[in-house]
Parts: structure tokens; C-alpha cells; sequence
């Protein structure tokens, strides 16, 4: 298994800022303790091009978060301050997806540590998100001649409407995304199959809901590579969650997702998405389930 990092790229945000960024340090931290790849396959991956970010976002925009010409209504959209750091950190995210479904696509599973940046669309970004790593990824192995079709898998708890809105017209990208229904984005962009749970929705129906859907994907979308937004804010310890998974359902979740890639014999990588729990070490314990399951199927 490749996995692919980028938490030493550090982002300078402001005192009280609510994102928890610790949670990449201790995730990795938790990874190397536990010895699950060899060193070498622990990596840093190349930033994304600006010719692997223009398959999913405009010019224009791709200009501004270069330059830092955001507006400020731009910049409270997206919820980080811009530096030049944050326009490194989010191509390397968008790169370490990108490096991920190259890996599995040679027979290997790739993890990104980060990514999961799906708010974002064409000419903004919104909801900590700047670029979208899943659309670049999913475009990029087809511009490669990799794969013809993609899905995306997103487990997210909140709505993927940016890959939604940049991939609505295209049949060759699939996006199933189960969230929860009243939280954010306020105003959801349909993808081709979405799940919206009530709130306080515990593991038995979350699961129920996820075993009948993941059919439809691949009898639907027929992929040749899934891109599995895996998230830890289903948890009933997340402060922006608003469900109520335990880590026993979010690691069956897993299985569940894996396994039907498995069974269908379909590559997968994975991005860690979104995770907000109160005490970070709990965001921090659910990725790294994920990603030792992962590591096991090999």
C-alpha cells in the first residue's frame, strides 16, 4: 500500500480557528507507530499541476488562489485565510489523491491522508475546501488513458456538491454521496445517487442505507477506479456531524465500501475527508481504521 502525506506543510491560521489540523500529525504519527507500510511507501507527493487542477477548475480561479486575489467574501467562503501556504498544502492534497489512484491502479491501494475536498467547485471553493482532489484525480487517470470510467464514493457526512456540480453532464464519473440530509451545504447540488440521513441516525440504518446504495453504483456507474471519500464525521463525537456512528459502525462502513470494490474487482484509492470531533484523538483513531483496514486487504 502508498501512502501519501503532506501534514508538514503547515498552515498559518489565526488563534480559536475550529479546524483540526493536528489530526494529519497524529494520524501519521499513529501509521509509523504501528508499522503498517514500509517507510518507503510512506511518501510526500507531488503538488497537482496547474494543468491536473484546470480539468476540474476554471482559469480564472485556479489565478486568483495562486496569487492570492480572493476576495475576502471568497476567502471567509473557503474558512482559511489565504497564504502561500495554503495554496502548497491544497495542490499537494489535490497530488497525493491524484498519486493515490495511480498507485491503484498498478495493483497497489492508495491512501491520501488528507483530501476529501469536495466543496469545492469550478470557480470557488467553500467549506475548507479549495481544490477538489476527487474530480482532478478521477479526470487526471482518464486524461492518462488510465481508466474510462470513475465513481466517487463519499462517505463525507456533509453533501460532496462541488463534485457534484463538476461532474453533473458527465457520464463517465460517478458520484454517490450519503450524508447527512439538514447539514451543510444548506443547498445540496444532486449527484447521480444521494443518500440524505436525518439527524442522529445510528449504525444499524446507516448501514442498511449503505448496503443498498453501493449496488447501485457499480451496477450504474460500471467503474474501473473508486475514489472512496471515507470521512470521520459520522461519528456521534463530531462536533459538525450531527449523525451518530459509533467507530465499530464507521469501521463496518469501511468494509462494507472495501468490500464491495473487492467483490466487484474494482481498484480503489482513498482520502481521508472531513473529521471534527471534539477530542481530535478520536477523528485522529476512526482514520487510521481506515486505513488499517485498507492495509490488511493486501
Amino acid at each position: 500500500m502508498k501512502i501519501y502525506y503532506h501534514d508538514h506543510f503547515v498552515l498559518p491560521l489565526p488563534e480559536g480557528h475550529r479546524f483540526p489540523m493536528a489530526k494529519y500529525r497524529l494520524l501519521r504519527e499513529r501509521i509509523v507507530a504501528a508499522k503498517l507500510v514500509d517507510p518507503a511507501d510512506l511518501q510526500v507527493a507531488d503538488g497537482a499541476t496547474d494543468s491536473e487542477i484546470l480539468r476540474a477548475h476554471s482559469a480564472e480561479y485556479l489565478h486568483k488562489v495562486k496569487n492570492g486575489l480572493l476576495t475576502q467574501k471568497e476567502i471567509r467562503r473557503i474558512g482559511f485565510p489565504w497564504s502561500p501556504e495554503l495554496v502548497e498544502r491544497s495542490r499537494r492534497s489535490a497530488g497525493s489523491t491524484v498519486a493515490a489512484c495511480r498507485a491503484a491502479l498498478t495493483g497497489d491501494i492508495g491512501v491520501n491522508l488528507a483530501g476529501g475536498t469536495h466543496h469545492a467547485h469550478r470557480d470557488w471553493g467553500e467549506g475548507y475546501c479549495v481544490f477538489n482532489d476527487a474530480v482532478i484525480a478521477a479526470r487526471s487517470m482518464q486524461a492518462e488513458g488510465k481508466v474510462r470510467r470513475v465513481a466517487v464514493i463519499d462517505c463525507d457526512v456533509h453533501q460532496g456538491n462541488g463534485t457534484a456540480a463538476l461532474t453533473a453532464g458527465d457520464a463517465s464519473i460517478f458520484t454517490f454521496s450519503i450524508h447527512g440530509e439538514k447539514n451543510f451545504p444548506y443547498r445540496k447540488c444532486a449527484g447521480d445517487l444521494d443518500i440524505g440521513l436525518p439527524d442522529g441516525t445510528t449504525d444499524e440504518s446507516y448501514l442498511e442505507a449503505l448496503e443498498h446504495s453501493l449496488w447501485r453504483v457499480f451496477t450504474r456507474g460500471r467503474p474501473e477506479l473508486v475514489i472512496y471519500l471515507s470521512g470521520a464525521d459520522a461519528f456521534a463525537g463530531d462536533r459538525l456531524g450531527r449523525l451518530a456512528l459509533t467507530k465499530d459502525g464507521l469501521a463496518a462502513r469501511d468494509r462494507m465500501v472495501m468490500g464491495a470494490c473487492l467483490d466487484a474487482g474494482v481498484p480503489f484509492a482513498v482520502a481521508m475527508a472531513g473529521g471534527y470531533a471534539a477530542d481530535v484523538a478520536d477523528t485522529a483513531d476512526i482514520h487510521f481504521n481506515t486505513v488499517r483496514l485498507a492495509a490488511s486487504l493486501l
